[in-house]
């Protein structure tokens, strides 16, 4: 895509400052597209063909690289081989990056949200190699991560369905104090936690878990692995999604007592 997009600016006489001005991108920008330094959304390579007057037909053949280079794809297996910290590794740099982050949560709380005990017995369930190494450091990632929820610069939604709260990945006693510590975290002034009861008639399917990071980039997990999506048409969508889910939820302190009674219920399972 960057050798098209430059050799249709060479054929069509232009500098990369001509271009630059011509579809309101830095000159900066233009250069680091075609030295692949700088992977462009959308609408970028759309405002360059724009500008270019590229006939309709290559246009679209164009677009369709760039549709597939803002699509990234990681596998667990990946992960896995060289150590699940790196992940946390990574999700606490997004994190650093963001001031707005959108978690919608039909399965599982994220891990923002875990205490100690909870990430220890779920991630014991599901790191086969060496797995003693694996699960401590991947937990103390989890836990150092966790430090950004008191960044009062950054906001947090937390949608989860009635079902992420329920489902037992865990001990009665483990559970409960998981839903104690949401409600306390809900608590936190830039911290928003919210519940979807099984009640509620939602148009919408809870299929994948996904977190938006301002209006740039979503993550959308698999069972195989992650996806990214950073065109700004799957952000749009999205968003959509998130405030249609979040239409249909408990809030403040509705949720908290959700929580809580949820917490109550799992002391009553106990042995």
């Amino acid at each position: 895509m960057a050798e098209t997009l430059r050799g249709l600016r060479q054929a069509s006489g232009l500098s990369g400052e001509r271009l630059a001005v011509r579809c309101h991108l830095s000159q900066t920008k233009i250069s680091r597209i075609e030295t692949r330094r700088h992977i462009p959304t959308v609408l970028e390579v759309q405002q360059i063909l724009t500008a270019l007057e590229v006939p309709e037909e290559v246009a679209q053949e164009i677009l369709k690289l760039a549709r597939r280079a803002n699509v990234d794809y990681a596998s667990w297996r990946a992960y896995a081989r060289v150590g699940l910290y790196h992940k946390q590794a990574e999700l606490k740099a997004l994190e650093a990056s963001s001031r707005e982050m959108r978690h919608f949560l039909p399965a599982i709380p994220t891990g923002l949200l875990h205490v100690r005990a909870y990430a220890e017995q779920t991630l014991s369930k599901t790191v086969k190699s060496d797995p003693a190494r694996d699960v401590a450091r991947a937990v103390q990632a989890r836990m150092d991560r966790q430090a950004v929820l008191d960044d009062l610069s950054r906001n947090f939604t937390f949608i989860l369905t009635e079902q992420a709260v329920r489902w037992r990945r865990a001990t009665p006693e483990v559970m409960a104090a998981q839903c104690e510590h949401m409600a306390r975290v809900s608590e936190k002034p830039n911290v928003e936690i919210a519940i979807i009861p099984n009640a509620a008639e939602v148009s919408a399917t809870p299929m994948n878990i996904f977190v938006i990071y301002d209006d740039r980039l979503v993550t959308v997990e698999l069972f195989s692995g992650e996806v990214v999506l950073r065109d700004p048409r799957d952000i749009s969508h999205h968003l959509g999604l998130f405030d249609l889910f979040l239409s249909h939820a408990l809030r403040g302190e509705e949720a908290s007592t959700f929580l809580r009674s949820a917490a109550d219920d799992f002391m009553q399972q106990r042995d």
